[in-house]
């Protein structure tokens, strides 16, 4: 009888072992799955790359920097709202406060503590001078939308540009405007201060030479100055038929307005003359002509849209400033889709085999130094807007 008692009593007692393990496992399934949801998982930001931005937002450029930047951040978000898959594009934007100084403090941020592959910037070729070398040391893809002083795309082969640079757009300048204008008695006049400027009226120099150009006088000014009447006086003395100018974007406006104020009346020919200017100007402009690389009217792939997308996002037309950087995204896109990596080297090599890639500038390639190959164009101010010199 004994026996038989506690073997009822055993088998209670195993009984109620096995439901009280079997409920607590229960409770912890039930506490998992309430975990869960209290408590969702963390979103996956696997798939989104990092790029590093580099541009003028304060000082002297700022102005153009803000155009820039809107260039950058529509091409982000149309192709960050068109992509299949679900990698996705994230900017880390660095103000380099329109120095070479400051360009440099941002890359090796953006390097070292951002960890970043590829940097868009920086725009101006006295930044870009300074700080390509960082990238090299570093072997960090860098890309400039705007620089377009000759031998920095030469710095590395981590390094690539989407202006067209000062030899490509003054050849194809000069032999369009000398065939028209006939000019064989000239001046200049350059910010000695920017490595853009004097680049390219060196280049314009070696032109002059090569085609049999008299140069009657070479002037020069800093960047910031206001004041250009000593220059401009000087030149309106010895009458030339034309004079060519090559400054930044703040420094243009004043020029023309002081040479109309002289009443120079013989043809101006300025570096990357946008719209801006232009109006900035008014109708100390008109005549004026440029070499540059791209017209809103332009019928190149996309343009008609972008034109259309910029204006009713910013409410402006956009300008050739804009519409480089909004291009360098898109170039950009293509390689990282290509490369198949963010590895910065299978990017540098997918940028350097971009060919005939369809752009609002037209079919883009990059040379063997990185530097943008495309067609230029050769444009005049006519009742106050650029249209093309014919």
């Amino acid at each position: 009888m004994k026996k038989i008692i506690y073997k009822k009593i055993w088998e209670l007692k195993t009984f109620t072992f096995i439901v009280a393990i079997a409920t607590l496992i229960v409770g912890l399934s039930a506490c998992e799955r309430v975990s869960e949801v209290i408590q969702p998982p963390t979103e996956d930001k696997s798939n989104e790359i990092s790029i590093g931005v580099v541009l003028p937002l304060t000082g002297h450029l700022a102005s153009a920097g803000q155009l820039m930047k809107q260039g950058y951040d529509l091409a982000l978000d149309e192709i960050n709202n068109a992509q299949p898959s679900p990698t996705q594009f994230k900017f880390i934007v660095e103000d380099d406060t329109s120095t070479p100084e400051g360009a440099v403090e941002d890359f090796n941020k953006l390097i070292h503590e951002d960890g970043v592959s590829v940097i868009i910037g920086p725009a101006s070729s006295s930044a870009t001078e300074a700080a390509f070398p960082v990238a090299r040391d570093n072997q960090i893809v860098a890309i400039s939308s705007t620089s377009g002083a000759r031998g920095l795309g030469a710095i590395s082969d981590f390094v690539f540009r989407i202006a067209l640079t000062t030899d490509v757009v003054i050849a194809r300048g000069i032999t369009a405007t000398h065939a028209k204008l006939g000019y064989q008695r000239v001046a200049t006049l350059y910010d000695e201060t920017d490595v853009f400027s004097t680049d390219r009226d060196t280049a314009l120099q070696e032109t002059f030479t090569a085609n049999d150009i008299e140069v009657l006088t070479t002037e020069t000014f800093q960047s910031g100055d206001t004041d250009f009447s000593a220059q401009l006086t000087r030149i309106k003395a010895l009458n030339p038929d034309a004079i060519f100018v090559s400054a930044l974007p703040p420094e243009k406006p004043g020029i023309l307005i002081q040479a109309h104020e002289l009443g120079i009346s013989v043809p101006f020919i300025v570096s990357s003359l946008t719209d801006v200017e232009v109006q900035a100007a008014g109708a100390a402009a008109e005549g004026a002509i440029t070499f540059i690389g791209w017209l809103p009217t332009d019928e190149t792939p996309g343009n008609r849209a972008f034109v259309q997308n910029y204006t009713a996002t910013f409410g402006m037309e956009p300008n050739a400033f804009a519409t480089a950087s909004y291009a360098t995204v898109y170039i950009l896109a293509e390689a990282i889709k290509n490369a198949h990596s963010t590895d910065s080297t299978a990017i540098r090599d997918a940028l350097a085999n971009i060919k005939d890639f369809d752009t609002v500038l037209g079919k883009f390639s990059f040379n063997a130094d990185g530097d943008a190959v495309y067609e230029p164009k050769v444009l005049i101010v006519t009742n106050g807007t650029l249209q093309p010199f014919e």
